[in-house]
């Protein structure tokens, strides 16, 4: 028996409104939009108050340096895009733009950083020097704000402009000197103090004096050791030392000299390859720090910039809160050592 024709319609128009066999509307493609870095704003600010920073054409009133139409009020399109214009009067930036490490800002536009007409802060800064840049920077931020001991070359001068320049360097990390020669730019006077008034070295006078140095010293990478933007260490050190000079020996305090030197040459008491500061086998080195109450830090005997003795010995150590330095009288030999008249009597040891 066959089915009507209008019937058969009927039952087809039926089935393909039903949801098994409608069409799910397809929804469009999201497309991801790509992420653009805002650029400093081109407006002038407000003059009231006066502002900091001012660009000399803007205050002569001389658009069309930069711009199409002299008529401040419609100076229209600039004449050309990012840097090219800049540099057709700050000829100065050529030379710099052409080092081998550039700022990526710098390259593709000034207004990212500089207002071309006027400015509330210095050379025409969209804000204060340091927040400029922290505002791309935001790890070093966190680091530098967090850090419970803090470097001064961060917030004071230049701030980051006391080491880096924002525009282009010959060093790495837009460094404006070798790394050690920037430190001891500073690092370099007599009156330098610490957060808590104590006096630190001069040590570029020290390194001038004492020839032997560190290994980091030598490699000139005070990075090795501090770290430049902040720390939760004393000295803005990389890992845990102790600050005072006796300190129970605990390997987790000496995390900074750990992470070059074996903590076993300290923590072993016998030995006869550990280290050669040993009376035949016994470890000297663990018997000046393994002192209940009383362990010495590795200062009480090593210099950790630089010496005029092998191994680092210092010729003396501070004693007491007077000034009066110690003196350790350590002398080398070719089978061990000795010191004398020091924090005990004469002692000697032979390790060969």
């Amino acid at each position: 028996m066959t089915m009507p024709r209008r019937a058969l319609a009927f039952l087809l128009a039926l089935a393909v409104s039903t949801p098994l066999f409608a069409q799910t509307a397809q929804p469009k493609p999201v497309v991801a939009k790509t992420p653009v870095a805002p650029i400093g704003s081109l407006a002038p600010v407000p003059t009231t108050p006066a502002p900091v920073s001012s660009h000399a054409p803007f205050e002569a009133a001389d658009c069309k340096i930069c711009h199409e139409n002299a008529d401040p009020k419609q100076p229209g399109p600039v004449v050309k895009r990012g840097p090219a214009l800049c540099l057709d009067c700050h000829e100065e930036f050529v030379g710099v733009m052409k080092r081998p490490h550039t700022h990526d800002p710098a390259r593709s536009a000034c207004t990212n950083c500089h207002n071309p007409h006027n400015a509330n802060a210095p050379k025409l800064l969209l804000k204060e020097a340091g927040a400029v840049c922290t505002s791309c920077h935001d790890k070093i931020a966190k680091v530098s704000s967090e850090a419970k001991v803090k470097h001064k070359a961060l917030t004071t001068g230049a701030k980051c402009g006391n080491c880096h320049n924002p525009h282009g360097s010959a060093v790495a990390k837009l460094l404006v000197q070798q790394p050690m020669d920037l430190c001891l730019k500073c690092h370099n006077v007599d009156t330098m103090a610490d957060a808590n008034g104590k006096k630190l070295q001069n040590i570029k006078a020290w390194l001038g004096n004492n020839k032997v140095r560190h290994g980091p010293v030598r490699s000139k990478d005070c990075s090795g050791c501090h770290q430049p933007h902040g720390s939760d260490q004393y000295r803005l050190l990389e890992e845990s030392y102790p600050a005072e000079f006796y300190a129970p020996y605990d390997a987790r305090t000496y995390a900074l000299c750990f992470s070059c030197h074996n903590d076993d040459a300290f923590s072993t008491p016998q030995t006869t390859t550990l280290t050669e500061f040993r009376n035949g086998a016994t470890n000297l080195h663990y018997v000046h720090l393994q002192q209940s109450g009383r362990g010495r830090t590795c200062r009480a005997c090593h210099e950790v910039h630089a010496s005029n003795q092998q191994r680092h010995v210092r010729e003396g150590v501070p004693y007491g809160s007077g000034g009066w330095t110690l003196k350790l009288n350590y002398k080398e030999n070719k089978n061990g050592g000795s010191c004398e008249k020091t924090c005990h009597a004469e002692k000697s040891y032979v390790n060969k």
